[in-house]
């Protein structure tokens, strides 16, 4: 008796205490049109029963794997060592994906044999206005990739399938965010992408913990993974020039640090402020709003309120 092929698809799911959550999610797996799928969900310490119910699903092509908690990206590769599908997705316990999301973008990815990974529009669910709306990202593929991939790779990690073989270790275990990121643009700017122009991903907001909510981290460690992509491609360095990529990490930091002080999140504007000062931030109108970060928060908050 030989055993069965493997799956053409490998989906890779980090759970930690995800068990609120995990219905929605595996519901969006199993009502896929494409059918040739495995999951392998790496259990990370979860306290919930979130394995237990899975396990009571009796799905032949869910699998687990458990380990003490250690993170999301320790999580994501320890999946990835035991997947078997040439293609590669990740889907979190908080996010879900239209029925086509795999039938789409596996022809996606069969039409382009040389790209590394396709990318597809998204959508926040659960937020107000302008945020909620559905979200398309750019074509990437033109004479300056490299530099627009460098100033953000605007899809998220669910929002991609990928060739497993080009994928090595996977994530950088130290970082919690921007690991993705990292991980796209080291590939994406070696190897073509392949974009879909179809809103196949959501992501969904909640009152529990989430990375999106984790604002300051997430800025200061967009702005570590771009400084160690610059560590490790000088070539990159010495052809676009070091000044208009510090332009680019200050302007992201910049925009971040605004976004949360007009939403009078102090806590999180008032390092990025103190941090685009020490970098020598030269936009002088900014300093305006700058400078009274070096003050205590509470005369902080004093001066906005006036």
């Amino acid at each position: 008796m030989t055993n069965a092929a493997p799956a053409k698809v490998s989906v890779v799911m980090p759970c930690y205490n995800g068990r609120l959550h995990l219905p929605m999610s595996i519901h969006s797996l199993q009502s896929q049109t494409f059918t040739d799928w495995e999951l392998v969900v790496v259990d990370d310490g979860s306290s919930d029963g979130s394995a237990e119910w899975l396990e009571h699903l009796g799905d032949a092509r869910i699998r687990i794997r458990r380990q003490p908690n250690r993170g999301v990206s320790i999580a994501r590769n320890h999946g990835l060592q035991h997947c078997r599908g040439e293609l590669v997705a990740f889907l979190d316990t908080d996010d879900t994906w239209s029925s086509d999301f795999l039938t789409v973008m596996v022809a996606a990815m069969e039409s382009n044999p040389d790209a590394a990974l396709a990318y597809c529009g998204w959508q926040n669910v659960g937020l107000p206005g302008p945020a909620g709306a559905p979200f398309l990202p750019p074509d990437y593929e033109g004479p300056n990739k490299e530099i627009e991939l460098f100033s953000g790779c605007r899809w998220p990690i669910h929002a991609a399938l990928a060739r497993r073989s080009l994928l090595g270790v996977g994530f950088e275990t130290d970082l919690t965010h921007a690991e993705d990121y990292l991980l796209w643009l080291s590939l994406g700017a070696r190897h073509p992408l392949c974009r879909v122009p179809q809103v196949l991903a959501q992501y969904h907001f909640h009152d529990g913990p989430q990375a999106s909510r984790q604002h300051l981290r997430a800025a200061l460690q967009l702005y570590e993974a771009q400084a160690r992509y610059l560590a490790r491609h000088p070539e990159f360095v010495a052809r676009t020039g070091s000044r208009a990529l510090s332009a680019i990490m200050l302007a992201g930091l910049r925009k971040r640090a605004f976004e949360r002080y007009w939403a009078r999140d102090l806590d999180t504007a008032r390092p990025l402020f103190r941090k685009l000062m020490r970098a020598r931030h030269r936009r002088l109108h900014d300093w305006f709003y700058l400078l009274p970060s070096l003050l205590p928060k509470r005369v902080h908050h004093w001066l906005i309120d006036r």
